[in-house]
């Protein structure tokens, strides 16, 4: 771990936080106020932290906040850095190391996301199965020795998607499985790339997650990730996507997805068998 991660660790730990967290979300677009139902909340501006990025996108508060939700302990980011901000992939490298730090062993990503698929609505949700690194970035180059062999089967932990399932039956929500597909941003796609994505197989287009979930697996967090799906990608659908409207239809969508992770938090993980046939 590097040093800013275990001088943010004891920062935290000196102004109250939990000392052992279990569940970490990370919060996108318009998503930040999902940390507002935290029981007696440490809120701690990402600016106090070392290594925590600065953020340049409206939509994101830039505070991490830890406490106690439904019985358990938890971490919420409200922001993240995304590649398009300062050309680097690794900026939410420190971040994730601190929550490893805390003991975190599960770690949820929402995003906000444009859809690709015509049953996929705008304000429906899409639990992320598997991405596409359209980018060909990946935040592991350059990684000393052989730490950057990291095996990407199961990213999207199994375990966390079963829960996550059951957990929609006590929210009373709907949750689309797909898969997503990472560019790189600012600039929303184009409508040949959006032809190109669903022709690749994505269901939803996006410009994080793919990052965040290859420096997660090298730390080994089980991780998985929900994307908030906004709009419809450019040309499909009459779809014309803006930042605005990325904000605004995630602020609406918040209300199910903050049912389906206090639900998520509620229902207890089954026994995990692995078969032998």
């Amino acid at each position: 771990m590097s040093q800013e991660a275990e001088a943010s660790l004891e920062i935290i730990q000196s102004r109250g936080g939990p000392a052992e967290i279990e569940v970490a979300f990370v919060l996108g677009t318009g998503l930040g106020n999902m940390a507002d139902t935290v029981e007696n909340p440490v809120v701690i501006p990402y600016a106090d932290l070392p290594g925590f990025p600065k953020l340049t996108v409206s939509g994101h508060d830039a505070n991490l906040v830890v406490g106690r939700l439904e019985d358990t302990n938890v971490a919420f980011m409200q922001g993240r850095s995304h590649y398009y901000e300062r050309g680097d992939s690794r900026a939410m490298a420190t971040p994730l190391e601190t929550l490893a730090l805390m003991g975190v062993h599960s770690l949820i990503l929402t995003a906000s996301a444009g859809s690709v698929n015509s049953s996929f609505y705008p304000g429906a949700m899409m639990l992320v199965t598997d991405h596409i690194n359209f980018n060909g970035l990946n935040p592991l180059i350059g990684v000393a020795s052989d730490g950057g062999f990291v095996s990407l089967t199961g990213a999207y932990d199994p375990r966390l998607a079963k829960r996550l399932k059951r957990a929609v039956l006590r929210a009373g929500v709907t949750l689309h499985e797909g898969v997503y597909m990472w560019f790189a941003g600012p600039s929303f796609e184009t409508p040949a790339e959006i032809k190109m994505a669903r022709m690749l197989g994505a269901d939803a287009v996006g410009m994080s997650i793919v990052p965040e979930v290859i420096l997660a697996r090298r730390l080994g967090l089980r991780t998985t990730a929900i994307a908030m799906l906004t709009n419809f990608g450019a040309g499909f659908q009459h779809g014309d996507p803006s930042h605005a409207q990325t904000r605004e239809t995630a602020a609406q969508g918040a209300i199910a997805l903050k049912r389906l992770l206090r639900a998520f938090l509620r229902t207890k993980e089954e026994a995990w068998v692995v078969s032998s046939q």
